[in-house]
């Protein structure tokens, strides 16, 4: 598998260096003057997170396959939060981002990263895929040849910094305007300290939400495959069930 270049990493750190400078004292001055792209942003993950981010006053970017249909859920989410969201293509979001958000299918997932792999060079790339399953016994995790989707993008996106997040939350709660606290932890997972900083600060931003270090990408096969999990415990319990590590 492949590793981002020195090049690109350097260029991910000076990214970080330039947003938090030493005086950094919060999520938001971390994630300050930078724009987040949400490729896949017209489904319920990604819209849902794009709606939070907007709530918090991140300038954002949802992308699509089909621009017409990333404009309209743009506007939609202006409306609903008062924020500045716009819609694109995904090559288009991708190229707009500072930060670029993979929250597409499972199916089209090495597709779409193939296709933009010269737009994502220098990029911090957050992949939120979960490869899964379903059978009459329910959600099961899938055998992934490089071990998982975020292991599969940082290999196809050599260039880029790919860190994992954002696997276990709930689009319903996300989307859900009633919901003013998405009480849960995000594991985020990434070889690149100062961009798992800046993914971390994507997850504090949001009220309730906390965004917390797992470890590097190799340990990504294991907290996607958790997605499999909590989909059982939703459904045996009807619940938005989340992960919530404690002592720290």
């Amino acid at each position: 598998m492949r590793t981002p270049t020195r090049q690109a990493d350097s260029r991910a750190r000076s990214t970080v260096r330039d947003v938090t400078g030493t005086d950094a004292e919060s999520p938001l001055d971390l994630l300050a003057g930078r724009t987040v792209a949400v490729l896949g942003g017209t489904g319920p993950q990604g819209r849902g997170l794009a709606r939070r981010w907007a709530t918090a006053g991140l300038s954002v970017v949802i992308g699509s396959r089909d621009a017409e249909r990333a404009q309209d859920t743009a506007a939609t989410l202006v409306e609903a939060t008062g924020g500045s969201v716009t819609g694109a293509d995904n090559a288009a979001a991708a190229r707009a981002g500072d930060v670029v958000v993979v929250a597409v299918p499972w199916d089209g997932h090495a597709e779409v990263l193939t296709g933009l792999v010269r737009v994502l060079a220098g990029k911090i790339v957050v992949d939120c895929v979960n490869p899964l399953g379903f059978d009459k016994q329910g959600a099961f995790a899938l055998v992934v040849e490089e071990g998982s989707a975020t292991q599969q993008a940082a290999g196809l996106l050599a260039d880029s910094v790919v860190v994992g997040a954002f696997h276990h939350v709930s689009a319903a709660l996300l989307e859900d305007p009633g919901v003013t606290s998405v009480d849960t932890d995000v594991l985020v997972l990434g070889d690149d300290p100062a961009a798992t900083d800046v993914v971390r600060a994507l997850a504090d931003v949001i009220p309730g939400m906390r965004g917390v270090y797992a470890g590097r990408l190799r340990n990504a096969h294991q907290v996607e495959a958790m997605t499999a999990v909590l989909i059982s415990i939703n459904r045996r319990y009807r619940a938005h069930s989340g992960v919530r590590v404690t002592d720290i």
